[in-house]
């Protein structure tokens, strides 16, 4: 922890003066301007990069990387989220080429998948550039460290610029048209148009008050994203051991809802349910779906059978 480093590091100053001053190797002047620029790193390790930063941002690529991406359609001076413009999206989807728009569909996961894997990156490279910085101050005694000071700072002042990369790569981009999307004889009806990339939070199963019973099961689920319109979730479930006369054990159903009793279900059986939003037009790219495996009761008859 930050307060066990900066004992260890507070003990070793302390004895590194004390030895040196006892041969007459440091001065006052040399000694302040040590601890003064050991305390700038150590301010910024605690402050801008700081291990709560790490893990917090690790937590976030992890359920950016789960989440769904999707293509909004917005005239040119309509901020994203904005509903007050009087032209709903879904009458400027209606206006645009289906071609075009599905090439630049293709684009938009192309740019999705890259920001992740970009996010990735900088975050690795965030970790190691700490650890570099750790070993900086718990390895190089003072003259070491003043020595190589313009090298130290050289290398802070890249890492913030990162943290700035970082951030900014955090929050979905616009995408750039090559082509126009309306065709040249209606674009004179609808405003100039921009394409964004926006983020819904995956959606995931409520594992308190997803259960089942002997022949049914209650599934639950939630999304963190705040959504202006109800939405439609595709569950899917199938036995997970089954035989021959058992294989189209199995089902998918669409619900406007964020519940759902499946019945009809095998005693003492387990199976795999799974969760997804509906697929939708818009819909760019999408990787991951929660599952939760549960295994219904069985019946008095079957206990004793099996005692």
């Amino acid at each position: 922890s930050f307060g066990i480093m900066d004992a260890y590091l507070k003990d070793f100053g302390t004895r590194l003066e004390n030895a040196l001053r006892s041969c007459g190797a440091l001065s006052d002047s040399t000694w302040k301007l040590y601890l003064d620029r050991r305390s700038s790193l150590l301010t910024f390790l605690h402050t801008n990069l700081s291990l709560h930063f790490l893990r917090r941002h690790h937590k976030r690529v992890e359920l950016l990387k789960q989440s769904s991406f999707y293509i909004e359609i917005l005239p040119k001076h309509l901020a994203l989220g904005d509903q007050s413009h009087p032209m709903h999206p879904i009458n400027l989807f209606q206006q645009v080429d289906p071609w075009r728009f599905q090439r630049m569909k293709k684009v938009g996961a192309t740019q999705t998948k890259i920001q992740l894997l970009l996010l990735e990156d900088l975050l690795e490279q965030l970790e190691r550039g700490r650890e570099e910085l750790l070993c900086y101050l718990k390895t190089y005694d003072v003259v070491t460290f003043l020595s190589q000071w313009d090298q130290i700072k050289q290398r802070v002042s890249d890492l913030s610029k990162m943290i700035d990369s970082f951030l900014g790569a955090l929050v979905p981009g616009k995408l750039h048209l090559k082509h126009r999307l309306v065709p040249d004889a209606r674009a004179p009806k609808i405003p100039r148009i921009r394409l964004v990339l926006s983020t819904k939070m995956p959606v995931v199963f409520d594992r308190k008050e997803s259960v089942a019973h002997e022949d049914r099961a209650t599934l639950k689920w939630f999304s963190t994203s705040q959504q202006a319109q109800q939405e439609q979730y595709e569950l899917s479930f199938r036995l997970l051991e089954h035989g021959m006369q058992e294989r189209g054990h199995c089902g998918n159903l669409t619900i406007t809802s964020n519940m759902c009793e499946i019945q009809n279900l095998l005693r003492g059986r387990a199976y795999e349910f799974t969760v997804r939003r509906a697929e939708t037009y818009a819909l760019v790219y999408e990787q991951w779906h929660d599952s939760i495996t549960l295994k219904t009761e069985t019946s008095p008859d079957q206990d004793m059978g099996s005692s």
